[in-house]
């Protein structure tokens, strides 16, 4: 295990960074996930207990929609690998599926209790959900008046579920502290990992090669094969959320308890950057699938995107720095 202190922020070599700013959410940013590059471009969406999940386009942060319906807050959004639906779960007791064009409620599948995470098939015919039930379900959109499949086994709530078609499994973790692995076929439990706290996230790396997770100060790098773990970095603050970047070279972590973003080295778990730019703790980060980018969504109800090589000309920094700099310049500290 490579344990790594937090460098404590200062003003000592000051490297400029300045995040784009995407407003629009009133209520904390719980959940963010960009999509595979689709048709040369990809897409970020949000998920806030405002209860309004939010479709931008990827690069600039630019708002496309926001997708109305649900009735309580929003913890889970993702979008299918084409990014043509999306899936929310929510705290009014539904799992939702949108037409990401038109904005429109395909699907909504009823639940008995809140629902924390959903997840969509490769193919986008099927989505997976969990909640406070503590059990899975299984829905088949092409058939959403059936009875969906289910699975229990979770002692608490769920709070991450993913769908891993490459092996044919979905994954679901939570308060319990375990992740289980369940085979699509039949639903039978396959695999185990145990962590000594609450799972509080859990996703997929792009390449599907790793499984990432944080549970209390730790931070996990599955093997998304064998399940066991690649690489264990212990922090010195509660982790809430983390993202490998695509090319394996490093990882963006926040925290629940303090207003940093922290870039780690992925090899070492060197703690190589430190930022502040939210006025509230951040509860999901997620990279870019081009690596240039990564978005913080933060307790504030804002979304940060934060450029992976400051000053590189991407999206909306060509000219972003002569502008607004009081405003926008933050502190970027390299650790000791």
């Amino acid at each position: 295990m490579t344990t790594q202190q937090p460098s404590i922020p200062s003003n000592t070599n000051p490297s400029r960074v300045i995040p784009l700013t995407c407003s629009g959410h009133t209520r904390p940013v719980v959940h963010l996930q960009f999509s595979p590059i689709t048709d040369g471009t990809y897409y970020l969406i949000s998920a806030c207990k405002d209860g309004n999940p939010m479709l931008r386009d990827g690069p600039t942060g630019d708002w496309i929609g926001t997708f109305q319906g649900h009735k309580g807050a929003v913890w889970s959004a993702k979008l299918s690998k084409d990014a043509s639906k999306a899936v929310t779960a929510s705290a009014d007791f539904t799992a939702k599926v949108w037409d990401t064009y038109t904005g429109d409620v395909l699907h909504s599948f009823v639940h008995g209790h809140i629902v924390r995470s959903a997840d969509m098939s490769d193919d986008g015919t099927r989505i997976v959900s969990g909640g406070a039930e503590k059990k899975l379900r299984i829905y088949d959109l092409n058939k959403p008046e059936e009875a969906a499949l289910e699975a229990e086994g979770h002692e608490s709530t769920i709070k991450s579920v993913i769908w891993d078609g490459e092996r044919n499994v979905v994954l679901s973790a939570g308060d319990d502290k375990e992740i289980r692995v369940w085979d699509l076929r039949n639903l039978s439990q396959v695999n185990t990992f145990k962590t000594e706290h609450a799972i509080t996230s859990m996703e997929l790396s792009a390449d599907s090669k790793y499984i990432t997770c944080t549970a209390g100060k730790t931070v996990y790098f599955l093997d998304a094969s064998s399940y066991q773990p690649s690489k264990t970095i212990a922090t010195a603050y509660d982790v809430s959320s983390v993202s490998l970047h695509p090319d394996h070279k490093r990882f963006v972590a926040g925290g629940s308890n303090d207003l940093w973003v922290r870039i780690y080295d992925f090899e070492s778990g060197k703690e190589l950057e430190v930022y502040k730019g939210h006025h509230g703790p951040i509860h999901t980060v997620s990279y870019s699938p081009d690596g240039e980018i990564y978005a913080t969504g933060s307790e504030d109800g804002t979304i940060r995107l934060w450029q992976t090589t400051p000053g590189k000309s991407y999206g909306l920094w060509q000219n972003k720095a002569s502008k607004d700099e009081k405003e926008n310049d933050v502190n970027g500290i390299p650790a000791e």
